[in-house]
């Protein structure tokens, strides 16, 4: 159960690493070969950690689409929160 959890919180936090460069080369226009590779993997690693948390982890695969799932919720609210901060001054 929490090793699914700590896979798929691991997998989620790095794809949002990956999903976040490549939409910032996407938007700078500084679009190349390795940032559509990050693309691509993006898109594959949850297919890979899924396939083998079900192969592999059978009872733990749920935990494992809940932590890749909160890892990106999370990733993306604390991104949002450092970008859009306010400072009182």
């Amino acid at each position: 159960m929490l090793l699914g959890l700590v896979i798929g919180a691991a997998s989620g936090s790095l794809q949002f690493h990956m999903l976040s460069k490549f939409t910032k080369a996407i938007t700078t226009g500084t679009l190349n070969n390795k940032t559509v590779m990050l693309g691509v993997m993006q898109f594959l690693l949850p297919l890979a950690v899924l396939l083998g948390c079900a192969f592999l982890l059978n009872d733990s695969l749920l935990w494992a689409a809940t932590g890749m799932a909160a890892s990106l919720v999370i990733c993306s609210l604390a991104k949002f929160v450092l970008t859009h901060r306010v400072s009182n001054k």
